[in-house]
């Protein structure tokens, strides 16, 4: 029997170990075939998920789209992030014990999330309900996001604020790396950085 145990043993960790799931059907009827999804992350309301192609969303996330939830194309969640469009800390104040069973408690928020297209969200982020982040921003870990983020804002802190510009990030690494990445990207990052290529 031992020798048996050791074989079942690794194929139980193979099953229920964290991988990626790829190819995702958006809430629009859309196939979204560069798009993946993490085994061990928690989709809510996923018929309001509505996700452009090339969309990474990593490990042990709670993503509540139940509030209505879009996210562009490219953008990347890391691991451990929540993406909220609903809140009740209000709610259970107020309503206490009658907010259990309640279908729509006072003090319920509930809010539409944006994710702009290529934007980065560090791990162990919150992004509250009614947030909004503009194209090409990075959320650095552990950041409380609440409200509107521009586009290309870098930040960090709870509540976050923003501390940079991707694109100095971006100019930067082009400039030391420019005969590797070349002239036609270098021209296309600079038309997208410009908002040319919509």
């Amino acid at each position: 029997m031992n020798g048996l145990k050791r074989p079942l043993i690794g194929l139980w960790q193979r099953l229920v170990a964290p991988r990626m799931v790829y190819g995702v059907r958006s809430a629009d009827g859309g196939w979204r075939d560069h798009s993946r999804i993490g085994s061990h992350t928690h989709v809510e309301a996923r018929e309001r998920l509505v996700l452009g192609d090339h969309v990474f969303i990593g490990q042990f996330n709670f993503i509540d789209a139940s509030g209505g939830l879009r996210i562009d194309e490219g953008c990347q969640i890391t691991n451990f992030v929540s993406v909220l469009t609903h809140s009740s800390h209000l709610a259970l104040r107020l309503e206490r014990e009658r907010y259990w069973g309640h279908a729509a408690p006072a003090g319920l928020q509930r809010a539409p999330v944006a994710l702009g297209a290529w934007s980065f969200i560090g791990p162990h982020s919150v992004i509250a309900p009614g947030s909004t982040l503009g194209r090409g921003v990075l959320v650095k870990a552990g950041s409380y996001v609440s409200g509107d983020v521009p586009a290309f804002a870098i930040v960090e802190g709870q509540p976050a604020r923003v501390v940079g510009d991707t694109r100095e990030l971006d100019r930067a690494w082009i400039e030391q790396h420019e005969a590797s990445y070349g002239e036609p990207a270098r021209l296309a990052y600079e038309a997208w950085a410009r908002g040319e290529d919509a």
